[in-house]
């Protein structure tokens, strides 16, 4: 009952007090750490398959398949072993694994509560755009976290090429992990810079035309940003990760220029006959006031000119 007079109270668009919104707050957020908790004890029983999921591919492309003596006989490639430092650096990397795929896996649930506590308070057409972002947002990020992942075999190896002759390369399995992390998160949010350029044109903010001539700015800027992101120094690895972006970046830039003729015919077109035109809401300079007298017919003016006249002895007689 208090739950169904609380919606009824609640204001069409959105506001509540401060209160209600710190009490709605604090339900979302508990409900999201639920999730992670609950998705974090399912995965710490596959944190070994998720830990070789990443390393496999590393190590099929730099392990070591042979014994050193044979590998020294045949004096070509380098190898290495991912090895664990400490006591409780198993528990504490299960722990940290465990934890990370509670919060990839749990997404969906506190993506929702935070979409829940954000939409009330946006226009119709902010959560048009902002459906939109999340719906196109999401793939992109999963796309920049499969080129980092196919291409970080590719960097390892170029990597322990560098090592000297004969020598065993050893990987600290939290380290190798850290910098998976970082070359997923990386690519991932590279992707997602033609989705804000396109947000940016549909919101007013930026058009196509000056998108495009920005093209060999971009160009540049997006592959030195790809030489500095990438650890590797092959341009197999930096490529991997500029290529696409300048593809999409492009993409962007010509769903903006559609956008904007788009945008000049409608405005050209003028309002449908059932739709209100524009409002001029120009200040502008207004001429001072002229007086005015007041007319004796008022009540307060005849009232003043009747003391008047009783003042001057010249009493109406009626």
């Amino acid at each position: 009952m208090l739950k169904s007079a609380r919606k009824k109270e609640m204001d069409p668009e959105g506001r509540m007090p401060l209160a209600e919104h710190l009490r709605e707050l604090r339900n979302r957020l508990a409900k999201a750490v639920l999730a992670i908790i609950a998705v974090t004890i399912v995965a710490a029983f596959f944190y070994k398959d998720m830990i070789e999921f990443f390393t496999n591919p590393i190590l099929n492309a730099v392990g070591c398949e042979v014994s050193f003596s044979e590998l020294a006989k045949q004096r070509s490639g380098t190898c290495a072993r991912i090895v664990l430092n400490g006591l409780l650096t198993p528990f504490t990397l299960a722990l940290k694994v465990s934890l990370t795929a509670g919060v990839v896996f749990a997404s969906p649930v506190w993506l929702y509560q935070l979409w829940g506590f954000i939409a009330p308070g946006l226009h119709r057409h902010e959560k048009k755009y902002a459906m939109a972002f999340v719906a196109t947002g999401a793939p992109l990020f999963l796309g920049g976290a499969f080129f980092a992942y196919k291409t970080l075999p590719t960097m390892a190896k170029v990597l322990l090429d560098f090592s000297p002759a004969d020598l065993d390369n050893q990987l600290p399995l939290d380290d190798l992990l850290d910098l998976i992390t970082r070359m997923v998160i990386v690519f991932g949010l590279s992707f997602e810079l033609p989705l804000l350029l396109v947000m940016l044109n549909l919101t007013g903010i930026l058009t196509g035309k000056r998108m495009l001539g920005w093209w060999r700015g971009m160009i540049m800027g997006i592959t030195v940003f790809a030489a500095v992101a990438t650890p590797s120094t092959d341009p197999l690895t930096m490529m991997a990760l500029a290529g696409p972006i300048w593809v999409l970046y492009f993409l962007a830039t010509g769903f903006s220029l559609l956008n904007d003729r788009r945008k000049a015919r409608v405005e050209a077109a003028g309002p449908d006959d059932d739709e209100a035109s524009d409002l001029d809401l120009t200040v502008e300079d207004v001429d001072a006031a002229e007086p005015v007298s007041a007319h004796r017919a008022l009540p307060e003016q005849a009232s003043s000119d009747r003391d008047r006249d009783r003042i001057n002895g010249f009493d109406d007689v009626t």
